[in-house]
């Protein structure tokens, strides 16, 4: 019988697993709970209107039609069985399960909000497609309700927070910041969207601390000439509708009013992982994370690996090069064992840098001992996000998006709906496995 690999996920993880496994004698199915391929550190341009999703997230379908061993199923993963070696999935409440061989496990991680969830109504995180459509509604309809309001309520509409200062919060916040001072400059009468405020929040001492003492006070400094309040040494203790609450390191407090919120700071490994770990003996990291073995497998369990941002493994950032050489490794590893050679040996990680943009033209970025800043960062950060993006079509219209946004400060993507702005809180108050009650017409609250 033919061998069997079955990978959860379509991220980076799941994605770079599959194509490492073209030619090998398995038949792969690929279980994600989107029909897409994600590139999500370009999510923050599709919440600000600079690029559409599409642009961002093909369908794996497209990319992966070519490779004859793949076959691709639309489900929610809910549970493994490692004795039985069985995955267990659904759509809507259609429920199958699927045999494995061998098993990678690529289901990503999502926002933290570090034991305080209910923050999530008030500050949704920047995660996946529904996140950013859901904050691009929030942010262009602040400046839509700034017209009619004034006084205090305005001055709340036009003040928006972004927790984090790592790469998201900081490319998220230029973004805002960009959107009020230059797309937005001219089209409102009863106010100047110039006079909106972006404030970036977080408990750390500098920004973008993975980038070191220098590029982090360098992106500090741009950020503030932009017109980008920046709290460092803050910790954010409540967030309502009204605003949210920051205790600083020295005792004092400060409440921010604010329609629109950006929670950008954290993050939390499906749960899967626990799953895993309870079958396994594996061991979690503080973020909900796999301890795995140097292999990338896990306890009792060569046949299971688990990569990108579900592993936890010394030296390895939750960054795409994380997900994309663990699934190359994880790749040789089950071809080694299809075709009876010894197995590749312990994973090894090469750091290719890090890169953030903080707006137009400004960017930077750090390659081992190499500190680049300013436009020349911009165009290295610009070339490698448009090689990293999935589909020959997908690149080219996100180059033509961004020229239309870099030379004209336009942006095509501003259309936003009622159904972006609530969808996620209204399918969340009718709770778990309500979708499919709703497709056939049934009262979701018997379920």
């Amino acid at each position: 019988m033919t061998h069997r690999t079955v990978i959860i996920g379509s991220g980076f993880g799941g994605l770079f697993a599959s194509k490492a496994l073209k030619g090998v004698e398995t038949d792969i199915t690929l279980i994600a709970k989107t029909t897409t391929h994600l590139f999500q550190p370009l999510l923050y341009q599709v919440a600000t209107g600079v690029l559409s999703e599409g642009e961002i997230a093909p369908t794996t379908r497209e990319i992966l039609r070519r490779q004859k061993n793949v076959g691709v199923l639309l489900g929610l993963v809910e549970n493994v069985d490692l004795e039985q070696r069985k995955v267990y999935w659904r759509f809507h409440d259609s429920r199958h399960e699927t045999e494995y061989d061998s098993l990678i496990v690529a289901a990503g991680a999502g926002q933290s909000f570090f034991g305080n969830d209910h923050f999530a109504t008030y500050a949704p995180g920047m995660k996946t497609i529904d996140d950013a459509l859901e904050l691009r509604a929030r942010i262009l309809k602040a400046f839509e309700m700034a017209e009619f309001l004034e006084g205090e309520d305005r001055r709340r509409a036009l003040t928006f927070v972004v927790v984090g200062a790592g790469p998201t919060g900081v490319e998220m916040a230029g973004q805002i910041r960009e959107l009020a001072a230059a797309t937005l400059a001219k089209e409102f009468r009863n106010y100047d969207p110039r006079d909106a405020r972006v404030i970036l929040v977080d408990a750390v001492d500098q920004v973008l601390p993975a980038f070191g003492e220098s590029l982090g006070k360098e992106t500090e400094r741009k950020l503030e000439k932009l017109g980008v309040e920046v709290r460092l040494g803050a910790f954010v203790t409540d967030v309502t509708d009204a605003g949210v609450t920051l205790k600083f390191k020295d005792g004092r407090e400060e409440h921010i009013e604010s329609f629109c919120k950006v929670w950008a700071a954290g993050v939390q490994g499906n749960e899967l992982g626990r799953t895993l770990a309870e079958q396994s003996g594996a061991e979690l990291d503080r973020a909900g994370r796999v301890v795995v073995n140097e292999d990338l497998t896990i306890p009792g369990h060569p046949e299971v690996f688990v990569i990108g941002d579900l592993m936890s493994f010394p030296g390895v950032p939750g960054v795409a090069q994380g997900a994309i050489q663990s699934a190359k490794h994880v790749a040789k590893t089950i071809a080694a064992d299809v075709e009876g050679k010894p197995r590749p040996g312990p994973f090894k990680y090469r750091d290719r840098g890090s890169m953030a943009t903080i707006a137009k033209f400004s960017a930077v970025v750090k390659v081992g001992k190499f500190e680049i800043t300013g436009f020349i960062a911009w165009v290295m950060w610009l070339f490698l996000h448009l090689l990293y993006i999935a589909g020959f079509k997908q690149r080219v219209t996100t180059l033509l998006s961004w020229a239309l946004t870099f030379i004209s400060n336009g942006r095509s993507q501003r259309v936003v709906t009622n159904q972006q702005l609530i969808g996620r809180l209204a399918i969340a108050r009718l709770g778990k496995g309500s979708s499919a009650k709703l497709m056939r017409g049934e009262p979701p609250q018997e379920d």
